[in-house]
């Protein structure tokens, strides 16, 4: 079943639009305490909003969602670096602040906090919070709570934390109820990231080491699911709180959480989730191969109606997916040589093989969506910020660079004959069959993998081939979930399988992806070890800028400099969610500009018998 959504391209350019008409409506004072923040202008919702706009207010409650994860935990504490957690629970555990809408570009509304109050320059923010507020074992949420969550999560917690934390100056309880927080930078984006941190409750942790825990303590939240069941490895159970302090209290949540029981299956591999899908032990199911899609759900479950197939739009930029090449690594550290690895690898063959050719390849980092580079040479704001450091950057970051594509045969001879001349350029030669240095030492690297991805896997048996043809026969070396985690976290690899999602609204996260101080933070996100004055530079200028056209050019240069730089080997983008699902799980008609971004399955989603 194909369910008919409104337009999401549209909505989202006009979103970006209303978000800031003019630089005079960005540096609006906010005099008094509001319900809620914009990055730019004013939230599109009134402070007299009774709910979402893509929620369902009159949802029953009820029903159970099971959903499916290939890998293992040993960890249930999503909030630290020690151990595998799965990656959705700091979704579902620990609320914040304020709530972010996923229908606004980067727009919160609060949440535990009944306002917010921020200065001109927003060198400043104050929230006040909700006297309703409530962690789930009936304790009021204080302000003492959040002061002790900011500071743990900032100096001991996982480094995703670390960056907003070392830009403030202060923090400061200003009421009963209310608490500010002092800047020691000019970022206007920290007034709305000081809400969206997970508040934890602070006597929880007294004589214990937070940054040790695991399955033994699960951190109490305030959220509207608890953790009931779980075994290690196997399954994690949610169920909905039914005292949760937010139920005709907040709008935001309004027509939100509305599944009794949210739990998610553990398996080894694919193959054995999708069996478990198709016998009905899992109850939705999210699809990324538009082969099997066509080909393979065709099961009993489907064909008696019992279970649906639904197809979601989004205007969510692409991100960036595929197999990242780390720069730290001899083997990478030359462009010439990830320039040569990229026209190896035969997207259009392995698109081919692997989908039939259905999905489009990802072309940048925001592809589609309107922040994406331009094609051809940068021009007017974008070439005026990346013309400074013309020396230092790829050429064709300002003069326009574009992804190799083959004629689609498997032995892309057009492409094999550039990538010959690159390797060439960078000092290798073929001898006896063997890709070699000057120092007479073969080129190989290694590729790593978790062995629970088959599809990777096919990807990666495909390009291993075609490095063949070079004389270059690449190790690949298959992990599970816990020694990947160890390893990647070490950045103890050349290259791996890499997903980076991205918003519409990109801000200090993207120095914890690609800033040169994240690149040798244990840990951290930047995978391929980036260091780029040029790239430090133009996310610095969409932190700062007060124009929405500034923003606009600061993320097409750094979209340009992250694309040109030849860091990351695209594979395919998902521009619509394929969802099979039982018939009796429902969702809103209306999809938010964000649509099926974590928050949206299973926030919005209700059971009701058909």
């Amino acid at each position: 079943m194909t369910r008919p959504f409104l337009t999401q391209t549209g909505r989202s350019l006009r979103a970006l639009a209303l978000a800031a008409t003019t630089s005079a409506l960005a540096a609006i004072a906010t005099a008094e305490p509001m319900h809620g923040i914009a990055m730019y202008g004013d939230p599109a919702l009134p402070p007299d909003f009774a709910h979402l706009p893509y929620a369902n207010p009159d949802a029953p409650t009820g029903g159970a969602m099971v959903t499916s994860t290939v890998g293992s935990y040993d960890s249930l504490n999503p909030f630290i670096t020690k151990g595998t957690s799965y990656w959705q629970l700091r979704f579902l555990m620990g609320e914040s602040l304020m709530a972010r809408s996923l229908d606004e570009p980067f727009t919160l509304y609060g949440l535990l906090a009944e306002s917010i109050e921020t200065a001109e320059d927003r060198s400043w923010v104050e929230f006040t919070l909700r006297p309703e507020a409530r962690f789930s074992d009936g304790s009021p949420v204080t302000v003492e709570d959040v002061i002790w969550s900011y500071e743990t999560l900032g100096t001991i917690g996982h480094p995703r934390y670390a960056g907003f934390y070392s830009k403030v100056d202060s923090i400061e309880q200003t009421g009963d109820r209310s608490v500010r927080f002092t800047f020691n930078v000019e970022d206007r984006e920290l007034a709305l990231l000081a809400g969206l941190r997970p508040i934890l409750q602070k006597a929880q942790w007294e004589g214990l080491d937070f940054a040790e825990s695991g399955i033994d303590n699960v951190p109490v939240v305030s959220s509207p699911y608890v953790i009931t069941d779980f075994e290690p490895n196997r399954f994690i159970e949610f169920s909905r709180n039914e005292d949760y302090w937010g139920e005709d209290v907040v709008p935001f949540v309004n027509g939100l959480y509305n599944l009794d029981t949210l739990r998610i299956e553990f398996f080894g591999d694919e193959v054995a989730a999708f069996e478990a899908f198709k016998v009905g032990e899992v109850n939705s199911n999210r699809e990324f191969n538009v082969n099997r899609w066509e080909s393979q759900y065709n099961f009993e479950l489907l064909q008696t109606g019992e279970y649906v197939k639904s197809v979601l739009p989004h205007s969510r930029p692409s991100g960036m997916t595929g197999f990242v090449m780390n720069t730290r690594s001899d083997q990478f550290a030359d462009i010439r040589v990830r320039d040569a690895m990229m026209h190896a690898f035969n997207f259009e063959f392995i698109n081919d093989t692997i989908t039939g050719g259905a999905q489009p390849r990802i072309t940048s980092y925001f592809s589609n969506s309107p922040l994406a580079m331009q094609e051809g040479p940068a021009t007017g704001r974008v070439l005026e910020f990346l013309e400074p450091f013309a020396g230092s950057i790829p050429e064709d970051a300002i003069s326009g660079y574009a992804l190799p594509v083959s004629d689609g045969s498997e032995r892309n001879r057009a492409n094999i004959g550039t990538a010959l001349d690159l390797m060439e350029q960078a000092g290798y030669t073929i001898q006896d069959g063997v890709m070699t240095g000057e120092d007479g030492t073969p080129f190989t690297f290694e590729i790593l993998l978790e062995n629970a991805s088959t599809e990777n896997t096919a990807i990666i048996d495909i390009y291993t081939e075609s490095l063949s043809r070079l004389g270059i026969t690449p190790t690949v070396t298959l992990v599970d979930g816990a020694q990947y985690k160890e390893r990647t976290d070490a950045y103890d690899f050349d290259m791996t399988y890499y997903r980076r999602g991205l918003s519409l609204s990109p801000g200090n996260e993207q120095y914890l992806y690609w800033g040169a101080e994240a690149a040798n933070t244990t840990g951290g996100r930047n995978l391929m070890g980036v260091q780029s004055e040029a790239i430090d530079a133009m996310i610095n200028r969409l932190l700062t800028s007060d124009s929405q056209d500034d923003f606009l050019a600061a993320t097409r240069a750094m979209d340009r400099l992250l694309t040109a730089g030849r860091y990351v080997i695209p594979i395919y983008q998902w521009n619509i969610s394929r969802i099979a699902h039982d018939a009796d799980l429902k969702f809103p008609d209306t999809m938010p500009i964000f649509g099926d971004w974590p928050g949206w399955q299973p926030d919005v989603w209700w059971y009701e018998e058909g």
